[in-house]
């Protein structure tokens, strides 16, 4: 953004503005450029951008794969390595792939721009006050310190968070949210449905951090029993595997997903498409009923099944939902695609520079251990 809309955008004054910039600059976290030609009258406004050499690490354990990827102060993710697995493996060794990426990975990186954290995007509920794993069902992990291990190995901070609460923040920040202060984000991938909601411009953690797992909401109480113990949650009835199956798949490439899904003619394919539509509705409901959001966003394959039917989503919602409150609700597709989850959690481990960016100095060396080799 440039000086004048930043002062347009806090109601901050001119000088305090061009102070601030000036203090932010110096500590290396943003560079101003020339704006280029304009047909505004009066000098240029100079525009401050995040510096991109700033960078956090960002790590994502899934049931077959850690990925590890490097993310600047700017959202872009520069570099991504994912290491794959034979199925889901445990937290110590989860934390010693994830490092010995990292080691791979440093050589890629600017040696006076050392990561200033580590950032975990967790597909389970994380215990806000300390990073604890309470329980990660498709990775068979329950109260697994990985945060410190992950530390112990590296020699960083490490902070983690719920993977789709994670995906939320990062879509209001960088994708399909920006601008908007009220959101609900569900994402279904291999692991099931995780989902996140943005209210008042915040996300929303719950007490201990484990608020918004409406993957394991009630959408058919003829269902069947999840692994959580309850019967018919949405991660049930809405399922990938249950789409690749009809689809003929045995693998979830993305790309290959939505292929498929958009060039079949399959009745039974359109049959399953239809179902899984009806439930995901009846989340949608529920959570436009309770958060009042503007946007719902899906990921994952849920953005994939919306786009089988186009307008079928929209339409089996607006049926349900009270009319003052779906009234001006959109639903749309996630923009991150494969970076959401990097970026995401990348800007929970950027979330102590962002609160006290005085803490932070290029010349001061913020990180006082070394990457591993």
């Amino acid at each position: 953004m440039s000086r004048s809309a930043l002062t347009t955008a806090t109601g901050l004054n001119r000088s305090t503005i061009g102070a601030l910039v000036g203090e932010l600059a110096d500590l290396g976290l943003v560079h101003e450029s020339d704006p280029g030609a304009n047909n505004r009258v009066g000098r240029p406004s100079p525009v401050v951008t995040a510096e991109s050499r700033v960078v956090a690490l960002a790590v994502n354990p899934e049931i077959d794969a850690v990925t590890v990827g490097v993310v600047g102060l700017d959202g872009v993710v520069q570099h991504r390595m994912r290491r794959e697995t034979d199925g889901p493996v445990g937290a110590q060794e989860a934390a010693q792939i994830s490092a010995e990426v990292i080691g791979e990975l440093s050589d890629r990186l600017d040696a006076e721009h050392p990561p200033v954290a580590i950032g975990v995007a967790m597909p389970g509920q994380v215990r806000a006050s300390d990073g604890l794993v309470r329980w990660a069902p498709h990775l068979g992990w329950v109260d697994e310190p990985f945060t410190e291990m992950l530390a112990e190995l590296t020699g960083l901070r490490v902070a983690a968070a719920n993977d789709a609460s994670l995906g939320a923040n990062a879509e209001r920040l960088f994708g399909a949210g920006r601008g908007v202060r009220d959101l609900v984000y569900l994402n279904g991938g291999a692991s099931g449905i995780g989902s996140g909601a943005i209210v008042g411009g915040r996300p929303l953690t719950g007490f201990a951090g484990y608020a918004g797992e409406w993957g394991h909401t009630l959408v058919n109480s003829a269902g069947i029993r999840c692994h959580c113990g309850a019967i018919g949650c949405l991660e049930t009835e809405v399922s990938q595997a249950a789409l690749l199956r009809v689809l003929g798949l045995d693998v979830a490439d993305p790309d290959e997903r939505d292929r498929a899904l958009a060039a079949s003619s399959d009745p039974a394919v359109a049959a399953e498409v239809e179902r899984q539509l009806g439930f995901l509705a009846v989340a949608v409901r529920n959570a436009t009923n309770v958060f009042n959001p503007q946007l719902v966003v899906l990921g994952g394959f849920l953005g994939a099944l919306t786009a089988a039917a186009p307008g079928r989503l929209e339409e089996l919602v607006s049926a349900q939902v009270l009319r003052a409150s779906g009234e001006s609700l959109q639903i749309v597709r996630a923009e991150l695609g494969s970076a959401l989850l990097m970026v995401g959690a990348a800007e929970l481990a950027f979330r102590p520079l962002l609160a006290d960016p005085a803490s932070y100095g290029l010349r001061s060396n913020p990180v006082s251990a070394s990457l591993p080799t």
